[in-house]
């Protein structure tokens, strides 16, 4: 496989980082909710429960849901088409959280969002798959799932400071105009096909020619490339080293739920903190997201060119990472200061960033042409597991209410029993990569 070392063009990576733009403009929209929440939640007399659903299951579980249909249809129409038109829909979703005038309206729209956001990441992954050599997968993957939490960041700390001169439905109709802009832009100038692309020269379309065999998919009707073979769901759905795939992302998207739905109410309810100053040390465990992806990413890679071994790569960098977080995260409970209990939870999802370019670049590893098959079963039970969170939290709040002896341990406030709680569930994706075993690498260079 030659590596990328001399080239005149690089419109490939102006392509990754299109794609990761529209995954900051994603999160920024949909992690906003989450600062708003008490607000929300009071002004239209809401219970927690409720506001849970609507965090939780209300979107993720619509996500998992769409997660394969819509990377069917990606397969079927293009990422030209395909993700202009997700991008459009969430946007009009996000707009009509500023109309709701009960959680019927804010639930529907919840639920159209994630069903159209449901479509990027698997049409990402098939994009990167088409667009990059194997061993720039995993830092095109960590460039999309930085920019996931940079949005996540900003959307965090600008609510919080626009909730001061705005009120909440200004602020969400303000949210659905960049996702409006990039699918304009991404249709314009994006082509499917490489070879199709202006701006590409022979020089990158030799190093990008070098993944036809293995990544090419049927997303054009008038590709040249000669396609791998697909295999039926039944023969995928029977790889056990796929369902572990899977596993690590339920429990890592579940642990990152907790920062994307209850950690600014947590920060309120044990530290006293303020909305504002919560949607500040929100930003904390999110850009560290952004840093431990793009290292995640870089590292992954190197290690594949030193070690020529997908399992050293992907799956002992990723259950490391993972372990040293369920460790971070269970340490920062003794941590009575706010900020400074955040900053070690910031650590702990920095090293909890450090296995999704893995993950990423695993489905692209052991899909082949079914890349967009084994990314959208992947992100779909993991989003089962982001959705579960945020609605079972009030559950497990209540519950540890009536336990006298847990309650004690959590020096009376219920709050104080989530942080185990989650460096368990680390701990679990931890477990789940260790029985990853990729397929063997080819030679690589550079």
């Amino acid at each position: 496989m030659d590596a990328p070392s001399t080239h005149h063009s690089s419109v490939r990576f102006r392509v990754t980082r299109l794609l990761a733009l529209a995954a900051a403009i994603a999160y920024l929209s949909r992690n906003s909710l989450a600062v708003a929440e008490s607000t929300i939640r009071e002004e239209l007399g809401m219970s927690k429960s409720a506001m849970g659903f609507l965090l939780g299951p209300a979107f993720f579980w619509s996500y998992a849901l769409a997660q394969i249909p819509t990377g069917m249809l990606v397969d079927r129409i293009g990422a030209r088409r395909g993700l202009p038109l997700f991008s459009v829909a969430w946007s009009v979703a996000t707009a009509c959280f500023g109309v709701a005038r009960g959680a019927f309206l804010l639930g529907a729209g919840r639920i159209t969002s994630g069903l159209a956001q449901a479509g990027l990441f698997p049409g990402a992954a098939s994009t990167v798959a088409r667009w990059h050599p194997a061993t720039e997968r995993a830092r095109a993957s960590a460039r999309i799932g930085a920019a996931m939490s940079v949005g996540a960041a900003c959307g965090a700390a600008l609510t919080g400071e626009l909730m001061k001169y705005l009120s909440w439905r200004c602020i969400f109709a303000l949210y659905a105009l960049p996702g409006l802009a990039w699918a304009w832009w991404f249709y314009r100038w994006f082509r499917n096909d490489p070879a199709e692309h202006p701006q590409v020269d022979s020089s990158e379309l030799k190093v990008i020619s070098s993944v036809a065999s293995e990544a090419k998919a049927s997303d054009t009707p008038n590709n040249t490339a000669t396609e791998a073979p697909r295999l039926p769901w039944r023969q995928l759905l029977r790889r056990w080293e796929i369902w572990l795939v899977c596993g690590q992302q339920f429990f890592r998207a579940a642990g990152y739920a907790f920062f994307a739905s209850w950690f600014a109410t947590y920060l309120q309810e044990t530290r006293g903190v303020s909305t504002a100053k919560s949607g500040w040390l929100l930003t904390i465990p999110l850009l560290a997201t952004v840093g431990g992806s793009l290292l995640g990413g870089t590292i992954s890679d190197r290690l594949l060119r030193l070690t020529q071994s997908f399992w050293v790569a992907r799956s002992a960098l990723g259950a490391t990472s993972l372990g040293v977080c369920a460790w971070l995260v269970l340490l920062s409970g003794t941590v009575a200061d706010a900020t400074g209990a955040t900053l070690l939870i910031g650590c702990g999802a920095l090293f909890a960033a450090l296995a999704g370019p893995s993950a990423y670049a695993a489905t692209m590893d052991l899909g082949g042409a079914d890349v967009t098959k084994v990314f959208s079963t992947m992100n779909m039970i993991g989003n089962f597991g982001a959705g579960l969170i945020p609605w079972l939290v009030p559950t497990f709040l209540s519950w540890v209410e009536t336990q006298p002896t847990l309650l004690s341990w959590a020096d009376g406030n219920s709050w104080n029993a989530l942080l185990p709680l989650f460096g368990m569930i680390y701990g679990l994706g931890a477990i789940c990569w260790l029985g990853v075993r990729p397929k063997r690498a080819e030679p690589v260079s550079g």
